[in-house]
């Protein structure tokens, strides 16, 4: 078998092991799901899962690494074809709900345990700083590419600010009864037009000490 098989198989295997811990954590509930439980599901003995993912908490830090990923392809074609920020942000945040639309059953469960501060699963955590990365980069994409001209020591923070914001954007959506989330779409159509107005006007003088004190917020309480 060649190096190529050998890696196009241990990616199966470990695409494999995700799928059956979504299903069980779907199913019987993330605290209810054991490794060995995933492993049986998944066709792969105990000690393969182990060799793969050393706990729940890495299955679902590759879960939201995923998501990620599959957010950013789905981030492309809106970013090739606009040039305005409003619409570049809107496209962008309604793909992160496209994408995460599958687990919205389920999505209570998950981010109960990324809620706790000092979980592993928080956004904030040690843990979870490639995905965080890999989420700011793209709002960074999303700034560069557009026509958006702002304050320059607001742009340096931007990136951030619209992650925390796409962050208020998901712990709306898991709560949202509406049929089809309509009214998470909502939220990111109306809110998006007033970001863009704000930021707009941050250019003007008139303006600089109240950006000052918010860059200084972000910065003295970021966590």
């Amino acid at each position: 078998m060649t190096e190529y098989e050998l890696t196009a198989r241990a990616e199966q295997t470990r695409s494999a092991i995700v799928a059956a811990a979504l299903r069980l954590f779907r199913e019987s509930g993330y605290d209810a799901t054991t490794m060995r439980a995933v492993a049986t599901e998944a066709g792969v003995s105990t000690g393969n899962a182990y060799y793969y993912f050393a706990s729940k908490e890495e299955l679902l830090r590759e879960f939201y690494a995923r998501s990620q990923a599959e957010h950013a392809a789905a981030s492309r074609a809106v970013l090739a074809a606009e040039t305005e920020f409003a619409a570049r942000l809107r496209g962008t945040l309604r793909a992160l709900i496209d994408v995460l639309a599958p687990y919205h059953e389920f999505a209570a469960k998950f981010f109960k345990h990324a809620a706790e501060p000092s979980n592993p699963l928080s956004p904030f955590s040690p843990q979870s700083s490639a995905v965080r990365t890999a989420a700011t980069s793209l709002y960074a994409e999303v700034i560069a590419g557009s026509t958006l001209r702002v304050n320059r020591d607001l742009r340096g923070q931007l990136p951030e600010l619209l992650w925390l914001y796409s962050l208020g954007v998901i712990l709306y959506w898991v709560h949202d009864s509406s049929p089809t989330c309509a009214k998470t779409y909502a939220l990111i159509d109306r809110t998006v037009p007033v970001a863009d107005r704000l930021l707009s006007l941050s250019r003007y003088r008139v303006l600089s000490s109240t950006l000052t004190d918010v860059i200084s917020i972000i910065e003295d309480l970021r966590p």
